[in-house]
């Protein structure tokens, strides 16, 4: 409207243009429009000025200035609000930032605390973990001088066994040559004690059976004799043991020599079964076990050096009689010593399980029975060198043993032989 106004104002249609100045202040009022109302009052003074009705040109030129400094006061509050406003946020804004450095400070604070208490800690392991290697380093001094002391009580043995000594570092059959030596000497150092104690036991009882000879004392010199001659049995006894463990070290150390033939496995399983269990009861007419036997018919010859397979069955069914065995003297009621031998194709290979229901490995020596040495038979019945030995023969053809065993229960020996050279 206004702008109608202002254009009948330029062409000087002054009357059209107080009705749209008119019109326009109308609308201002119904709008509430302070600025729109001053607009229009200025309007109808310049219209009312170029018509030279000068009272009612400063009528409205009043009412615009009156209206105007209204409009100047709200305008200077709204600015002096503005600026407050904006003044309280920066004051905020400061507050904030000053509450952010704070808070990246304290973090800092703590990061940096952190740092010093890991680097802390972690010097604490380091100082730990120096203390616990230099008592190791300690204590495996002191076992070193230890061994060295054993070494020099056993010089005249060793000195013996050096001939067989190289034979015997095979591969994956000892951890180390000081627990070979160690083994060695133990196991020959017990029935050469019984030699030498029984010996010094001899020697004071033929001292004696002079002096009661001298009295004619039959009666004294024949109880005498007769502990003589029962220390003489305990003399060979255990100087055939020394010489069994001497013999089986020998086994264990010399390289065979045979060659490999193609060979019927089920066959040579059950001649060595054959003849362990009457190999066994040749010497105890009183023992007895079932045999089972399950081998595969299709099974083909397959290259091996049968006399060394054969060794190992031996020592496998020989191991597994006496457990059964051992197991009847524990429970001879409501038990059947049982011995089990299988054959079957593999992949790759023949399987050869041996079983028995004798008493079992305990599982806390488990991982030592292929260790020379290592029985688990009383002293004086075992030289501990058959599953060593069974184990070189098997990984010099190839295979591989496993054992399968629950306590009290039963024993399992599996041989896997390749098929092909």
């Amino acid at each position: 409207m206004l702008s109608m106004a202002k254009l009948k104002q330029k062409i000087l249609q002054l009357d059209s243009s107080l009705f749209y100045s008119r019109k326009a202040l109308k609308t201002s009022q119904s709008l509430a429009s302070l600025f729109g109302i001053s607009r229009s009052f200025n309007s109808i003074y310049v219209t009312y000025n170029l018509q030279h009705n000068k009272d009612s040109a400063f009528h409205y030129l009043q009412l615009a200035k009156l209206l105007g400094d209204s409009l100047s006061n709200v305008e200077k509050d709204k600015t002096s609000q503005y600026q407050n406003l904006n003044l309280n946020e920066q004051i905020r804004l400061g507050e904030t930032e000053k509450e952010r450095i704070k808070f990246e400070n304290r973090v800092r604070t703590y990061s940096l605390m952190a740092a010093i208490a890991v680097f802390m800690l972690i010097a604490l392991l380091f100082y730990r973990s120096n203390r616990h290697r230099k008592k190791a380093n300690d204590l495996l001094q002191i076992q070193k001088e230890e061994i060295q002391q054993q070494k020099k009580h056993v010089e005249e043995t060793l000195t013996e066994l050096k001939t067989t000594q190289s034979q015997l570092i095979q591969s994956e059959k000892m951890a180390s040559l000081g627990e070979l030596t160690a083994g060695i000497a133990h196991e020959i150092q017990n029935p050469l004690n019984f030699v030498n104690n029984f010996s010094d036991v001899n020697k004071e009882l033929l001292l004696e059976l002079k002096e009661e000879a001298l009295k004619v004392n039959m009666a004294e010199v024949q109880s005498i004799a007769d502990d003589v001659i029962s220390n003489e049995e305990k003399i060979n006894h255990h100087g055939k043991r020394a010489d069994a463990i001497v013999k089986g070290m020998l086994q264990h150390s010399r390289k065979s020599e045979g060659k490999k033939e193609s060979t019927d496995i089920n066959g040579l399983a059950d001649e060595y079964l054959r003849l362990s269990y009457h190999g066994l009861r040749a010497m105890d007419n009183s023992f007895y076990a079932t045999i089972k036997t399950d081998f595969d018919p299709g099974l083909a010859k397959i290259n091996i050096i049968p006399h060394d397979i054969g060794r190992v069955l031996l020592n496998l069914y020989n191991n597994a009689f006496y457990a059964v065995g051992e197991r009847e003297k524990l429970q001879p009621e409501n038990y059947e010593p049982t011995v089990s031998v299988s054959t079957k194709r593999m992949d790759h290979g023949v399987e050869i399980k041996v079983r028995d229901n004798g008493l079992g490995i305990p599982q806390k020596v488990l991982g030592k029975i292929f260790q020379p040495f290592f029985t688990t038979k009383p002293t004086g019945q075992g030289t501990g060198l058959g599953l060593s030995l069974s184990y070189d023969i098997i990984k010099a053809h190839g295979g591989e043993i496993k054992v399968n065993t629950q306590a009290g229960e039963s024993t399992s020996f599996d041989i896997i032989l390749p098929d092909k050279d």
